[in-house]
């Protein structure tokens, strides 16, 4: 038998629109940018502005360890006012690591860490993957290139743009 798995009977799945912004310069590291919101309801301007201020200030003052990175950040916007913020880096040639900060509402005034209290944790939700799914695409590309300054300024220009 297979096990019916954990989706709600109500539940209605809809599309989103996943959509490139400027990279981001953070420290010495480099970050493609997403923003992942329904068609008709994107991220505001002053949301994603502060999703960056507050990320550029966390590698600033140490509470996020970036060096030298290479990588993307999400901006997914969740519901009518909750934001994940998600800063993926490609570390140890082939691994993708990540951390999760969050928005919830307007009664939060920034971002700020997710906390994970299980082991057994969420990690991509299915709008998120089809951008790390281009991610990991890209990538491996860069690790087939000879690796130069070419070659990684094709991967950063290397965005997805599209309905998931």
């Amino acid at each position: 038998m297979i096990p019916e798995g954990h989706v709600d009977p109500g539940y209605r799945h809809v599309s989103k629109l996943i959509q490139p912004g400027p990279e981001l310069a953070v420290g010495d590291s480099l970050l493609k940018w997403y923003d992942i919101a329904p068609a008709d309801a994107r991220v505001p301007d002053d949301i994603r502005d502060l999703a960056r201020a507050a990320l550029s200030e966390a590698v600033t003052s140490g509470a996020i360890e970036l060096s030298r990175d290479l990588g993307f950040a999400i901006l997914h916007r969740c519901g009518e006012s909750f934001y994940f913020l998600l800063v993926s880096t490609w570390r140890n040639e082939n691994e993708l690591w990540e951390t999760v900060w969050a928005k919830n509402g307007d009664d939060e005034p920034s971002f700020r860490p997710w906390p994970f209290p299980e082991t057994h944790r969420g990690t991509f939700c299915v709008w998120e993957l089809g951008a790390v799914w281009h991610e990991q695409q890209a990538w491996s590309r860069y690790l087939r290139s000879e690796r130069d300054e070419a070659a990684r300024a094709g991967y950063i220009r290397d965005s997805f743009t599209g309905e998931v």
